[in-house]
């Protein structure tokens, strides 16, 4: 026990001695410590800042796809990505596939019994009107009434249309925030007559505000929804693709689930067992994996920009390091003359040069840490950084710290004592 507390109050005592010498290797020369250190700064805010920058997208990507349902499949004429057996993406053979149908959606809708909800989707740009206040191409979708059960759409004001006013395809819609905001000027939209490409069609609902910070697939305050059967009257459906979207129960199996609609769709379209499937079961687990991907490339990238900062910084390091021991000579002599040994030089000076480099290492995390409330303040983005990302820079500067003080530790354990004393 004696042993041990010895032990601890010696390594405190080095560590106090490491940090005051480090301290006055700074003082000593501030223009050369900051040049020696600005490398090791700048490594480090390379690091911790694409790990940052990375984390906070792709923590926005992954509530994008939050928001397309993990367990909602799209059924359309093109596939998100290679489709299984094929080698290379086929857009002029997608092209001659049918579009999906109304018939088809009812068959699934009936038919599919490990789907909690069947939607039908197509989309197009009109221009909407409200008296004098007019805006052109507009995202309108033409959804059946199931839609929201599928989609992550929240009212605000009003409400969304029923199954009645969906099938008997009346000229009702439920308008996103910012059209809302831009066509109504703060006026209560709701009741009010606007006209989609000359239509006349009732607001009977405004959805809630997504906000602009982040990224978004769904971009419902620039979007109009409509029902499907109205949206039929402006625009031909089989010109455009629909979309079906199914979303599966949660007792269901996965693998269950899509065979069956497979099975259905593949039926519907009176297809031969020895025939290609002419439609694509989309997942947005495929986006997740080219994201992952994605994301572990800019990783690497990030490790070698930041590497070679590093580096540069681990020279800088070990320069300082080498002008404090030749500062420091003759106190090495007197305090090897005094019986300190070459492990308690060497690790002496091995503090030291890991504190300096744990120095420009909190500077870089620092100015990161500036950076992200810039961002987060003037573009809404939401970055944050984290105690990973601290640690991992704290670590990375200490361990180029060490490597770069190995050298001049090493040469200053070995001095001669009585050289080192009359040494000037």
């Amino acid at each position: 026990m004696k042993k041990l507390t010895r032990t601890v109050i010696i390594f405190v005592k080095l560590l106090g001695e490491s940090f005051g010498f480090a301290m006055s290797s700074v003082r000593g020369d501030k223009t050369r410590a900051f040049l020696s250190l600005l490398g090791v700064t700048i490594g480090i805010f390379s690091i911790v800042a694409v790990f940052t920058a990375i984390e906070s997208l792709e923590g926005s990507v992954q509530r994008v796809f939050s928001t397309l349902g993990s367990d909602v499949v799209y059924i359309h004429q093109f596939p998100w990505g290679l489709e299984e057996g094929e080698t290379e993406y086929k857009p002029w053979e997608y092209r001659q596939r049918p579009a999906n149908t109304f018939d088809e959606f009812v068959k699934l809708q009936q038919q599919a019994t490990t789907a909690e909800a069947v939607a039908l989707m197509i989309g197009f740009g009109k221009e909407i009107k409200y008296g004098r206040n007019a805006i052109s191409s507009v995202s309108i979708q033409g959804v059946t009434a199931d839609f929201p059960a599928v989609s992550p759409i929240t009212i605000g004001q009003g409400r969304y249309f029923s199954q009645s006013e969906a099938s008997g395809a009346q000229n009702v819609a439920v308008l996103g925030f910012s059209v809302a905001e831009e066509l109504f000027n703060g006026e209560d939209p709701v009741d009010k007559i606007i006209k989609i490409d000359g239509n006349n069609t009732r607001v009977i609902g405004v959805m809630e505000e997504e906000g602009t910070g982040g990224l978004s697939f769904t971009q419902y305050d620039e979007s109009v929804i409509i029902p499907y059967q109205f949206a039929c009257t402006i625009v031909d459906p089989r010109l455009l693709g629909p979309t079906i979207m199914v979303k599966k129960k949660l007792s269901a199996d996965k693998d269950e689930f899509l065979g069956e609609l497979k099975i259905i769709l593949r039926n519907a379209r009176r297809l031969k067992p020895s025939q290609k499937n002419n439609f694509s079961i989309n997942e947005v687990s495929i986006f997740e994996e080219v994201t992952k991907q994605l994301f572990g490339t800019i990783s690497f990238v990030g490790w070698i920009i930041g590497g070679f900062s590093i580096l540069i910084g681990g020279f800088g390091v070990a320069n300082i390091m080498f002008v404090s021991v030749k500062e420091r000579t003759s106190i090495i002599g007197i305090q090897k003359a005094l019986g300190a040994k070459n492990y308690f030089i060497l690790t002496q000076f091995l503090f030291e040069a890991a504190l300096l480099a744990i120095m420009g290492g909190i500077g870089g995390i620092l100015i990161v840490f500036g950076g992200i409330q810039f961002v987060s303040y003037t573009y809404d983005f939401q970055m944050i950084l984290t105690l990973g990302n601290v640690l991992r820079g704290i670590i990375v500067s200490s361990v180029i710290g060490l490597l770069a003080g190995v050298i001049p530790a090493y040469t200053a354990a070995h001095l001669n004592p009585v050289e080192a004393i009359n040494s000037k």
